[in-house]
Protein backbone atom coordinates (compact mmCIF):
# COMPACT_ATOMS: atom_id res chain seq x y z
CA UNK A 1 0.00 0.00 0.00
CA UNK A 2 1.14 3.28 -1.09
CA UNK A 3 2.17 5.92 1.80
CA UNK A 4 0.38 9.43 0.84
CA UNK A 5 2.39 12.80 0.87
CA UNK A 6 2.32 14.39 4.02
CA UNK A 7 -0.52 16.86 2.70
CA UNK A 8 -3.27 19.09 5.00
CA UNK A 9 -6.31 17.60 6.15
CA UNK A 10 -8.99 17.88 3.67
CA UNK A 11 -12.38 19.87 4.36
CA UNK A 12 -15.05 17.73 1.89
CA UNK A 13 -17.49 20.74 2.62
CA UNK A 14 -15.42 23.50 1.83
CA UNK A 15 -13.96 21.59 -1.35
CA UNK A 16 -17.37 21.08 -2.42
CA UNK A 17 -18.42 24.74 -1.99
CA UNK A 18 -15.27 26.48 -3.85
CA UNK A 19 -16.10 23.86 -6.66
CA UNK A 20 -19.97 25.10 -6.86
CA UNK A 21 -19.12 28.97 -5.86
CA UNK A 22 -16.32 29.35 -8.42
CA UNK A 23 -17.98 27.05 -11.48
CA UNK A 24 -18.08 29.40 -14.25
CA UNK A 25 -21.80 28.63 -15.61
CA UNK A 26 -23.29 29.36 -12.05
CA UNK A 27 -24.17 33.03 -12.81
CA UNK A 28 -27.02 31.81 -15.05
CA UNK A 29 -28.63 30.04 -12.30
CA UNK A 30 -29.94 30.89 -8.74
CA UNK A 31 -27.68 32.05 -6.13
CA UNK A 32 -25.43 29.44 -4.40
CA UNK A 33 -25.88 29.28 -0.91
CA UNK A 34 -22.21 28.43 0.50
CA UNK A 35 -22.81 28.27 4.39
CA UNK A 36 -25.64 25.54 3.27
CA UNK A 37 -23.14 23.56 0.72
CA UNK A 38 -20.84 22.84 4.03
CA UNK A 39 -23.47 22.21 6.19
CA UNK A 40 -25.10 19.68 3.83
CA UNK A 41 -22.28 17.99 3.34
CA UNK A 42 -21.66 17.51 7.00
CA UNK A 43 -25.44 16.59 7.41
CA UNK A 44 -24.75 13.79 4.58
CA UNK A 45 -21.66 12.13 6.03
CA UNK A 46 -23.68 12.58 9.73
CA UNK A 47 -26.25 10.36 8.09
CA UNK A 48 -23.66 7.84 6.84
CA UNK A 49 -22.33 7.45 10.56
CA UNK A 50 -25.05 7.42 12.37
CA UNK A 51 -27.05 4.74 10.10
CA UNK A 52 -23.39 2.83 10.00
CA UNK A 53 -23.86 2.73 5.93
CA UNK A 54 -20.49 1.16 4.69
CA UNK A 55 -19.31 3.51 2.50
CA UNK A 56 -15.90 4.06 0.32
CA UNK A 57 -14.99 7.76 -0.57
CA UNK A 58 -13.67 8.16 -4.04
CA UNK A 59 -13.65 10.27 -6.89
CA UNK A 60 -11.98 14.00 -6.59
CA UNK A 61 -12.56 14.20 -3.17
CA UNK A 62 -10.09 11.27 -2.23
CA UNK A 63 -7.89 11.89 -4.85
CA UNK A 64 -7.21 14.68 -2.51
CA UNK A 65 -5.75 12.40 -0.18
CA UNK A 66 -2.44 11.77 -2.20
CA UNK A 67 -1.83 14.91 -4.44
CA UNK A 68 -2.96 18.77 -4.21
CA UNK A 69 -6.02 17.82 -7.05
CA UNK A 70 -8.76 20.09 -8.85
CA UNK A 71 -12.11 21.11 -6.79
CA UNK A 72 -14.94 18.59 -7.26
CA UNK A 73 -18.54 19.25 -6.56
CA UNK A 74 -19.67 15.80 -6.32
CA UNK A 75 -19.56 12.83 -3.64
CA UNK A 76 -18.12 9.70 -5.15
CA UNK A 77 -19.36 6.56 -2.94
CA UNK A 78 -18.77 2.70 -3.40
CA UNK A 79 -21.50 1.21 -1.47
CA UNK A 80 -23.79 -1.70 -1.85
CA UNK A 81 -27.36 -1.15 -3.26
CA UNK A 82 -28.89 -2.46 -0.06
CA UNK A 83 -26.66 0.18 1.48
CA UNK A 84 -27.96 2.59 -0.74
CA UNK A 85 -31.61 2.08 -0.09
CA UNK A 86 -31.13 2.55 3.41
CA UNK A 87 -30.60 6.52 2.58
CA UNK A 88 -34.04 7.37 1.41
CA UNK A 89 -33.03 11.21 1.54
CA UNK A 90 -30.97 10.39 -1.16
CA UNK A 91 -32.68 11.01 -4.31
CA UNK A 92 -31.81 9.28 -7.21
CA UNK A 93 -32.01 11.09 -10.86
CA UNK A 94 -30.52 8.13 -12.71
CA UNK A 95 -29.24 4.43 -11.92
CA UNK A 96 -27.80 1.60 -14.17
CA UNK A 97 -26.47 -1.50 -13.14
CA UNK A 98 -23.26 -0.07 -11.87
CA UNK A 99 -24.10 3.51 -11.28
CA UNK A 100 -26.76 5.73 -9.69
CA UNK A 101 -26.66 9.25 -9.61
CA UNK A 102 -28.72 11.70 -6.60
CA UNK A 103 -28.51 14.53 -5.18
CA UNK A 104 -28.84 15.32 -1.42
CA UNK A 105 -30.38 18.67 -1.29
CA UNK A 106 -28.19 20.36 -3.46
CA UNK A 107 -25.34 18.10 -3.07
CA UNK A 108 -24.78 15.73 -6.16
CA UNK A 109 -23.48 12.43 -5.09
CA UNK A 110 -22.61 9.46 -7.36
CA UNK A 111 -22.40 5.77 -6.45
CA UNK A 112 -20.51 3.49 -7.49
CA UNK A 113 -22.46 0.05 -7.01
CA UNK A 114 -20.85 -3.37 -5.55
CA UNK A 115 -22.73 -4.92 -8.80
CA UNK A 116 -19.37 -3.83 -10.82
CA UNK A 117 -16.64 -6.82 -10.03
CA UNK A 118 -13.78 -4.21 -9.62
CA UNK A 119 -15.89 -1.83 -7.78
CA UNK A 120 -16.50 -4.83 -4.95
CA UNK A 121 -12.76 -5.41 -5.71
CA UNK A 122 -11.45 -1.66 -4.91
CA UNK A 123 -14.01 -1.84 -1.85
CA UNK A 124 -12.59 -5.39 -0.31
CA UNK A 125 -9.10 -4.95 -1.30
CA UNK A 126 -7.62 -1.03 -1.66
CA UNK A 127 -9.04 0.95 0.75
CA UNK A 128 -7.76 2.97 3.74
CA UNK A 129 -9.19 5.18 6.47
CA UNK A 130 -8.44 8.92 5.30
CA UNK A 131 -7.84 11.75 8.04
CA UNK A 132 -10.24 14.62 6.66
CA UNK A 133 -11.17 17.71 8.92
CA UNK A 134 -13.48 16.57 11.70
CA UNK A 135 -13.28 13.18 10.53
CA UNK A 136 -12.11 9.55 9.43
CA UNK A 137 -13.60 7.95 6.18
CA UNK A 138 -12.81 5.11 4.33
CA UNK A 139 -11.56 6.11 0.91
CA UNK A 140 -9.77 4.14 -1.84
CA UNK A 141 -5.89 3.92 -1.66
CA UNK A 142 -3.60 5.01 -4.48
CA UNK A 143 -4.47 1.87 -6.40
CA UNK A 144 -7.69 1.82 -6.00
CA UNK A 145 -7.70 5.70 -7.36
CA UNK A 146 -5.75 4.53 -10.39
CA UNK A 147 -8.12 0.70 -11.25
CA UNK A 148 -11.05 3.46 -11.59
CA UNK A 149 -9.53 5.75 -13.33
CA UNK A 150 -8.05 3.44 -16.00
CA UNK A 151 -11.15 1.24 -15.95
CA UNK A 152 -13.27 4.25 -17.15
CA UNK A 153 -11.21 5.38 -19.53
CA UNK A 154 -11.71 3.24 -22.58
CA UNK A 155 -15.77 3.76 -22.30
CA UNK A 156 -14.70 7.91 -22.11
CA UNK A 157 -12.78 7.74 -25.35
CA UNK A 158 -15.78 5.70 -27.02
CA UNK A 159 -18.26 8.16 -25.70
CA UNK A 160 -16.09 10.91 -27.30
CA UNK A 161 -15.68 12.91 -23.82
CA UNK A 162 -12.32 14.53 -24.30
CA UNK A 163 -12.15 16.97 -21.28
CA UNK A 164 -12.58 13.89 -19.00
CA UNK A 165 -10.56 11.80 -20.44
CA UNK A 166 -7.74 14.35 -19.75
CA UNK A 167 -8.77 14.81 -16.24
CA UNK A 168 -8.81 10.84 -15.41
CA UNK A 169 -5.52 10.43 -17.33
CA UNK A 170 -3.66 13.59 -15.65
CA UNK A 171 -4.98 11.92 -12.41
CA UNK A 172 -3.04 8.85 -12.77
CA UNK A 173 -0.08 10.57 -13.93
CA UNK A 174 0.13 12.63 -11.03
CA UNK A 175 -0.63 9.29 -8.76
CA UNK A 176 2.22 7.38 -10.43
CA UNK A 177 4.46 10.34 -10.50
CA UNK A 178 4.47 11.05 -7.01
CA UNK A 179 4.10 7.33 -5.22
CA UNK A 180 5.32 5.10 -7.98
CA UNK A 181 2.67 2.43 -7.81
CA UNK A 182 3.11 -1.14 -9.21
CA UNK A 183 2.06 -0.32 -12.42
CA UNK A 184 2.12 -3.48 -13.69
CA UNK A 185 0.29 -5.43 -11.07
CA UNK A 186 -2.60 -3.14 -11.22
CA UNK A 187 -2.57 -3.59 -15.07
CA UNK A 188 -2.75 -7.35 -14.28
CA UNK A 189 -5.39 -6.89 -11.76
CA UNK A 190 -7.38 -4.52 -13.87
CA UNK A 191 -7.07 -7.34 -16.81
CA UNK A 192 -9.31 -9.31 -15.41
CA UNK A 193 -12.32 -7.02 -15.38
CA UNK A 194 -11.94 -5.78 -19.01
CA UNK A 195 -12.08 -7.12 -22.58
CA UNK A 196 -8.74 -7.65 -24.28
CA UNK A 197 -9.18 -4.81 -26.74
CA UNK A 198 -9.90 -2.28 -24.07
CA UNK A 199 -7.07 -3.65 -21.50
CA UNK A 200 -5.02 -3.33 -24.56
CA UNK A 201 -6.10 0.40 -24.71
CA UNK A 202 -5.14 1.18 -21.18
CA UNK A 203 -1.51 -0.88 -21.63
CA UNK A 204 -1.35 1.44 -24.22
CA UNK A 205 -2.43 4.81 -22.10
CA UNK A 206 -0.03 3.85 -19.28
CA UNK A 207 2.64 3.45 -21.37
CA UNK A 208 2.26 6.97 -22.84
CA UNK A 209 1.54 8.47 -19.39
CA UNK A 210 5.40 6.45 -17.69
CA UNK A 211 6.96 8.17 -21.48
CA UNK A 212 5.74 11.36 -20.30
CA UNK A 213 6.75 11.27 -16.29
CA UNK A 214 10.33 9.91 -17.95
CA UNK A 215 10.34 12.73 -20.31
CA UNK A 216 9.86 15.00 -17.28
CA UNK A 217 12.16 13.85 -15.29
CA UNK A 218 14.61 14.39 -17.92
CA UNK A 219 13.48 17.78 -18.27
CA UNK A 220 13.99 18.51 -14.41
CA UNK A 221 17.70 16.90 -14.05
CA UNK A 222 18.25 18.90 -17.45
CA UNK A 223 17.04 22.35 -15.16
CA UNK A 224 18.48 21.08 -11.82
CA UNK A 225 22.44 20.44 -13.85
CA UNK A 226 21.97 24.36 -15.27
CA UNK A 227 21.61 25.96 -12.34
Amino acid sequence: MSTASILPKVHIGEVVRNAVVFKPDNGRKRPVNSDLIVKTVAHFFSLLRERQIEHVLVGGIALLQYVEGRNTEDIDLIMTLSSLERIPELMIEDRDQDFARGRFGDLKVDVLLTSNPLFDEVRNHHTSIGKFVGQDIRCATVEGLILLKLYALPSLYRQGNFTRVGLYENDVATLIHEHDPPVEKLLDELGLYLSESDAAQVKQIVAEIQQRIRRFAAGSSQDGGNK
